[in-house]
């Protein structure tokens, strides 16, 4: 192999790497290491200047996620160990926060101690996020961020020492630790994060044919699609999906319970389940729900809506209970209303909150949330919007272990159900039903007791008269004593306009998402947005001290024809939100629409998520006062 000449970014970072050891050498780093002194008037650092070092390690993490192959708990995990190493790195220069890991205490001068907790941070960050990525997809440019930052930062690569007191090596010992427990943690990180032991009961669902085989309708059933994509666009070598993460309830928590031998950390009991006679009437239900959702994605239809705060929001718990906000608390005012088409707004939330199409996960989506968040506080970041202004680095650090350790909680509490219960998806209840029959009336065709309730407009049985010639099911001649069911069809129109809801084979319902993906690689129940946005939510309502965004209002443009799965919206559409739970609630409800959760998936998922929040809240504030 012939040797390449070096880089002016690799020759500049291994000369650095020299002069950091002959620094390191000849001791004259003691200084970093004297006693505590009085505070005397500090010249403003250059640590000040720009975004803190937390936040730029956040956001190339967040760069990373993107890149990668979607894994929400693998990067709920992620985000709550680099969160970890960057917490243990600021605590360790304060007399009295406790390090979640690291516990050691370094004593600097008081005008140094900016600088060693961005190095030590950053340090810690790069060892743990350089780990954790080197095999990922689109590890080469992931890397190569984590480098050039680093070198932005004017911090040796090469330096990779843990002896000493030196803050690059308080970094990088922060690193190990954060690493070595990362390989006990129950997540099996050593071997890919598989689940050796787990294998679905049911055979894979093709897609494309308007068959199915199911042994057990209430578990998960894999899908077999010709060309599987992630939602980030990364193609998948099997046309059969693996289940992800199945045993993550045995992962190691922050603040809740562990899971035990069962894996479970908190379990609310079962979902709603077909032929269970307490429960078979609300599993019906709630398959009907989600085809009466897809009903209302048809974008020829002009139906107006309100979709501002004035209406929306408000809910209790586990509910959509809410009917929005009489005012703005901030401004004293009535929230403005906003009209759009019904087809525009529902199919933008389901777009909007699936992440994608560079999806940095739900877990991410939230940091993303939560920085926007601080940007709008700045500068009067007050830690629950009380007690003295903290500046930004202290702020980002400690939003962050609280914010990462709820949502990796939630992984952990949403995947151990996922695991334990095996809940199906809407895709296989919907089709295995329908290819049943119905089940409303014994003395019409197509009896069965598990299959779909029939609801005039929306799932009939299909008739002669129906299809005939200018017949509201003409298209579906042929099958006549099948079920049908009025739902959004992909690509049945041309034109800008987008697809049309229209009567198709109960057997061939296909939810709101891309061909490629159809829906998520592991199982219905709990959903997992609704576990990490709720999580999220309560995190930020603790440490901002208010529910409500700032201002009382926050706002996101999704532009007019910018969709990926249809063609849409019609027109500009501004999603709103007064408050963190009801942003928290639409992601939940989005999954609805978008075809891949039902309602019990949901409402636990949110009951759970406070839950794990809450718990995370609390248990940070501890580790911030050193309790």
């Amino acid at each position: 192999m012939n040797a390449r000449p070096l880089s002016s970014r690799a020759a500049v970072r291994i000369g650095a790497a020299a002069l950091a050891a002959v620094v390191i050498a000849s001791g004259a780093v003691l200084a970093m290491t004297r006693p505590w002194q009085g505070p005397p008037p500090c010249p403003p650092g250059a640590y000040h200047a720009t975004a803190s070092v937390a936040r730029r390690w956040d956001d190339a993490l967040l760069d990373a996620i993107r890149r990668a192959l979607p894994n929400p708990p693998v990067h709920a995990r992620n985000l709550f160990h680099v969160s970890v190493a960057m917490w243990d790195a600021w605590a360790a220069y304060d007399p009295t926060a406790s390090g979640y890991l690291f516990k050691e205490k370094l004593q600097v001068g008081p005008c140094e101690v900016g600088a060693a907790r961005n190095e030590a941070i950053s340090y810690a960050a790069y060892r743990v996020l350089s780990a954790r990525f080197l095999k990922a997809v689109g590890a080469d440019q992931t890397l190569s961020e984590f480098a050039d930052l680093m070198d932005e930062l004017s911090y040796p690569t090469a330096l990779t020492t843990t002896e000493g007191g030196t803050p690059a090596a308080v970094g990088n010992r922060i690193a190990k630790a954060v690493l070595e427990y990362g390989f006990a943690d129950g997540s099996n990180e050593a071997n890919g994060y598989a689940s050796p032991e787990y294998a679905s009961v049911n055979p894979p669902l093709i897609v494309a044919l308007p068959e199915i085989s199911i042994v057990d309708p209430n578990r998960w059933q894999p899908l077999q699609i010709e060309y599987l994509v992630s939602q980030n666009g990364v193609v998948l070598p099997s046309g059969v999906q693996q289940a992800v993460g199945p045993q993550w309830g045995h992962v190691t928590s922050f603040a809740i319970p562990s899971g035990g031998a069962s894996g479970v950390p908190i379990d609310p009991g079962p979902p709603p389940r077909l032929g269970d006679p307490a429960t078979d009437a609300l599993f019906k239900s709630q398959v009907v729900d989600v085809i009466r959702d897809s009903s209302v994605l048809d974008a020829a239809s002009d139906t107006m809506v309100d979709i501002s705060p004035s209406v929306i929001g408000g809910n209790t718990l586990g509910s959509n209970s809410g009917r929005g906000h009489a005012t703005n608390p901030v401004t004293g005012r009535p929230y403005a209303p906003e009209t759009a088409r019904a087809s525009d707004f529902y199919r933008t939330i389901a777009e909007f909150w699936a992440d994608g199409p560079k999806s940095e996960t739900p877990p991410g989506h939230w940091n993303v949330i939560a920085n926007a968040v601080s940007d709008a506080l700045e500068p009067n970041l007050r830690l629950a919007g009380t007690g003295p202004v903290v500046d930004r680095l202290q702020w980002d650090v400690k939003l962050y272990l609280a914010l990462n350790g709820a949502v990796h909680d939630a992984a952990i509490a949403a995947w151990g159900l996922k695991g334990r219960y095996d809940g199906a998806r809407p895709i296989s209840m919907i089709r295995y039903m329908a290819s049943l029959g119905q089940s409303s009336d014994p003395s019409v065709a197509a009896y069965d007791k598990e299959g779909l309730p029939l609801v005039p407009g929306l799932i009939e049985l299909i008739t002669k008269d129906k299809t005939a010639s200018g017949g509201p099911m003409a298209t579906l001649g042929g099958n006549e004593g099948k079920v049908a069911v009025r739902a959004w069809q992909r690509n049945n129109t041309e034109g800008p306009g987008g697809s049309r809801v229209e009567w198709i084979l109960g057997t061939t319902w296909m939810p709101y998402q891309l061909a490629t993906f159809v829906t998520p690689s592991f199982q219905g129940y709990v959903s997992g947005h609704s576990t990490f946005s709720r999580a999220a939510a309560e995190v930020l309502t603790g440490i901002t001290g208010s529910e409500y965004f700032p201002g009382g209002l926050s706002e996101w443009t999704v532009k007019a024809g910018s969709f990926r799965i249809d063609a849409g919206p019609s027109a500009d559409i501004a999603l709103q939100w007064a408050t963190y739970y009801d942003a928290a609630d639409q992601a939940g409800q989005s999954r609805l629409f978008g075809g891949i959760h039902v309602q019990a998936d949901d409402f636990t998922g949110r009951v759970l998520g406070s839950t794990c929040g809450k718990d995370a809240w609390a248990f940070a504030q501890r580790l911030y006062t050193g309790r």
